[in-house]
C-alpha cells in the first residue's frame, strides 16, 4: 500500500476534521492508505514541543520514520495571521536532515486550512505551507477547476490546497463543499502517489 501522510496541527477541531476527510479521500483511492499524524502544541519555553509520547486523544505525533516511510505528505494548519501555526512552523524548522538528504524530494505534496473569517488568510497560509514543501523538492498537488464545488463554494476550498470557514467561535460544521473539496484533494495526492510508485 502506498502510504500518505496526512500531517497537521489544530487547536480547536476543525483543522482536525478537514484532515478526517482528506483520509477519506486518500482511502477512495486503490492501492493508497492514510496515514494521519499531529505535532505537539509549542509554549513559549518550547518545553513541549519535543513530547515524543502519543498525546491523550487524537492521532500520535509525527517522527522522522513517518516522513521517511511516506509516499506522499499533506500538511494541515489553522491560520494563524495568514500564515500556518507555530507548531507546524516548528516542527518543519526542525526537518533540515531531512532536506539534507532528500528524503521528501519528489513526493506529492499538498496543503489544508481553516479559518474563523473568510477573508482571514486562507490561501497565504496555504501557500505558507507550500514553501517549505517545495524546498525539499515535493511536487506541490492543487485542485483544478474541474472540481464542481470550486466554482460552487461560498465558505472554503481553493486551487491552492483544502480549506474550511470555521466562523469567529468555530461554529460552523463543514459544509458539501469544502467536503467535497478535502476528499478531493486526498483522492488527487493518493492517486499520484499510487502512479508514481508503479
Amino acid at each position: 500500500m502506498t502510504d500518505i501522510l496526512i500531517l497537521y496541527y489544530s487547536r480547536h477541531g476543525a483543522t482536525a476534521e478537514l484532515a478526517r476527510q482528506i483520509a477519506r479521500g486518500v482511502g477512495e483511492c486503490t492501492g493508497a492508505i492514510a496515514r494521519v499524524r499531529t505535532v505537539p502544541p509549542v509554549h513559549p519555553s518550547h518545553e513541549d514541543a519535543n513530547q515524543t509520547s502519543v498525546p491523550d486523544d487524537g492521532p500520535p505525533f509525527c517522527s522522522r520514520d513517518d516522513l521517511t516511510s511516506c509516499a506522499a505528505m499533506i500538511l494541515g494548519s489553522p491560520t494563524r495571521f495568514g500564515q500556518m501555526a507555530a507548531p507546524l512552523k516548528y516542527f518543519l524548522d526542525g526537518t533540515s536532515s531531512e532536506w539534507l538528504s532528500g528524503t521528501l524530494a519528489g513526493k506529492p505534496a499538498a496543503a489544508f486550512t481553516s479559518t474563523s473569517t473568510l477573508h482571514g488568510g486562507q490561501e497565504s497560509t496555504l501557500l505558507s505551507m507550500l514553501l517549505p514543501l517545495l524546498h525539499h523538492g515535493m511536487l506541490i498537488v492543487g485542485l483544478p477547476f474541474t472540481e464542481p464545488a470550486l466554482a460552487t463554494t461560498r465558505s472554503g476550498g481553493t486551487p491552492y490546497g483544502a480549506s474550511h470557514l470555521a466562523g469567529a467561535r468555530g461554529e460552523r460544521e463543514i459544509d458539501a463543499d469544502e467536503r467535497a473539496l478535502a476528499r478531493a484533494l486526498g483522492r488527487r495526492v493518493a492517486d499520484i502517489a499510487v502512479r508514481l510508485a508503479r
